[in-house]
């Protein structure tokens, strides 16, 4: 019995076969006196892989492999290859190289250190932009105390904003013009519809010199004002914000949902933070009071230099109101253009020099006053189509009491403010130019008001047409 016992592990116990011959099988005796199995010559390991092969060949392809496998049954498994030990079990992968372990812990904390620094630096760039815009709480306490006389929505989702260039010359401002004790007046307003579906965008100019109903205000130190049949620029020197709020909204029966006030050093940053705008001028300007001398012809406008631009009046064409009017509104075209064209709106690297202009110089009601309430309002305005956003002033003539002053033209007013308050269509067409300087439609089938009729055969009535421009327009354009 110790002649049968090897040094070596025994094999695992073999499942109960089928007899078979013992030409076919090796017996379990035949081996040396060491105890292991003698070795086969090149003839012994072909004869059991033939017994193999033809064992299989009879239908016992289980036991033909054992038998052909017989030859080599009592050696050892090889290290590595297999992946299993001798006796079948899988063998346990080999530890890691400790300097392989060390290059991974490295990279790993190298990875979590940059994401903290990344998020560390958006948290501050965040908190820097969200805390530049300055929060009109006056406007908001003086619009919610006559909130009964105000109009209600009418089209939900919509949104009307009105936008105020405020032409104080107080601070940064003070190189435009002298500073009377601080007060201001509304340089440029424009009633800003978007509409619900997010389609279109409607900028109406207001002008500044517009004879209107200013209701009764408080002023900054809270006397009440008379109302009054002023020219509409007094509302924001009389009582602010609110004021020029309600003096729109008397006018309009818009709901007036956000505001927006930009001063001059802002406008310039945003302008020259998109890398300047394309203009197109049809003769040379020379004006030292805006600041202003630009030759004829194609060109690329800088931030001093566009402000001069839209500010200039009686230095380019004919010096009235009404054209500065038109070349605002196809600056601001042209600044729409430029930045959905070279995609500052979805480059956070080009988005954030505009955030940072624009914040800096801009005063919001509470319900735009952080950085994600504009962005909100800048993502629903991203899609829309360059040549849905369009510029218009309302429909005016010069004052029948003083010619220096404009008075709305009805109907033509009442059914532009109906359109937006509904967010209804409206439609703008190039303007042609009279002798007088006045903008005038270019359809001879429209009426003196500006406004397209209807049609009365039964068909959809067509939206009104008007005098303006979009954001499409080419500056040199004819």
């Amino acid at each position: 019995m110790d002649a049968d016992v090897s040094d070596s592990p025994n094999p695992p116990a073999e499942p109960d076969r089928p007899d078979h011959s013992a030409a076919d099988e090796p017996e379990d005796g035949a081996r040396d006196a060491s105890g292991t199995a003698p070795q086969d010559d090149g003839d012994s390991r072909d004869s059991g892989s033939g017994d193999g092969a033809t064992s299989g060949g009879n239908g016992d392809g289980g036991s033909g492999k054992e038998a052909g496998d017989g030859g080599t049954a009592g050696t050892a498994a090889p290290e590595s290859g297999s992946g299993k030990d001798g006796d079948g079990t899988w063998a346990a992968r080999p530890e890691p190289d400790g300097r392989k372990r060390h290059w991974l812990r490295w990279t790993a904390l190298a990875a979590s250190f940059l994401v903290l620094v990344a998020a560390g630096v958006g948290w501050w760039l965040y908190n820097k932009l969200d805390g530049n815009i300055t929060t009109d709480t006056s406007a908001a306490a003086e619009l919610k105390a006559y909130e009964k006389d105000r109009p209600l929505p009418v089209a939900h989702d919509a949104q009307n904003i009105l936008l105020i260039g405020s032409d104080t010359r107080s601070g940064d401002n003070s190189a435009y013009g002298r500073d009377d004790g601080g007060s201001q007046r509304s340089d440029t307003t424009i009633l800003l519809h978007l509409a619900a579906d997010r389609r279109s965008a409607t900028a109406v100019s207001i002008p500044r010199d517009l004879m209107s109903e200013i209701p009764s205000c408080h002023t900054e130190g809270g006397k009440a004002t008379k109302a009054q049949f002023a020219q509409f620029n007094w509302a924001f020197e009389l009582g602010g914000t609110a004021c020029t709020i309600r003096t729109v909204e008397n006018m309009t029966g818009i709901r007036v949902d956000h505001h927006m006030v930009v001063d001059f050093a802002g406008f310039k940053d945003m302008v020259d933070a998109v890398d300047g705008v394309e203009v197109c001028l049809k003769e040379p300007v020379d004006d030292p009071d805006a600041h202003l001398k630009l030759p004829a012809g194609r060109q690329k406008l800088e931030g001093e230099e566009a402000l001069g631009y839209v500010r200039a009046r009686k230095s380019i064409g004919n010096g009235s109101d009404t054209e500065r009017m038109d070349r605002q509104q196809k600056f601001l075209g042209a600044l729409v253009n430029k930045m959905q064209s070279n995609g500052v709106l979805l480059n956070p690297t080009r988005l954030y020099p505009v955030l940072d202009a624009a914040t800096k110089s801009l005063t919001t009601d509470p319900g735009l006053d952080s950085l994600r309430d504009l962005y909100d309002l800048v993502r629903g305005m991203r899609n829309v189509p360059t040549e849905k956003v369009q510029f218009l002033t309302v429909p005016r003539q010069a004052y029948r009491a003083d010619a220096n002053r404009d008075e709305l033209v009805q109907p033509a007013a009442d059914r532009l403010f109906t359109q937006l308050r509904k967010d209804e269509p409206v439609a703008v067409v190039p303007p042609e130019k009279n002798n007088s300087g006045d903008s005038q439609p270019d359809h001879s089938s429209e009426n003196p008001s500006g406004e397209k009729p209807g049609g009365t055969d039964g068909s959809p009535t067509p939206a009104p047409t008007y005098s303006g421009s979009n954001a499409a327009d080419d500056p040199c354009g004819s």
